[in-house]
């Protein structure tokens, strides 16, 4: 991943491998690219996949 200087990647932003960064990329997104550009924002159903194994019943 290359990053470009003066360039801002939002929090909770992933970014692809390889990718060369050349603008701001804003925050809760998935992106890639060379260019780097904006995939998809990242949703609740992503947040629980990526905690499966971390699930709280809801009985708790």
């Amino acid at each position: 991943m290359v990053i470009n200087p003066g360039v801002t990647i939002g929090d909770n932003s992933v970014i692809g491998a390889g990718s060369v960064v050349i603008k701001d990329i804003p925050p809760n997104v998935v992106a890639a690219g060379v260019p780097c550009r904006v995939i998809r924002e990242i949703n609740d159903r992503d947040k629980q996949y990526y905690f499966r194994d971390y699930k709280v019943e809801s009985s708790v």
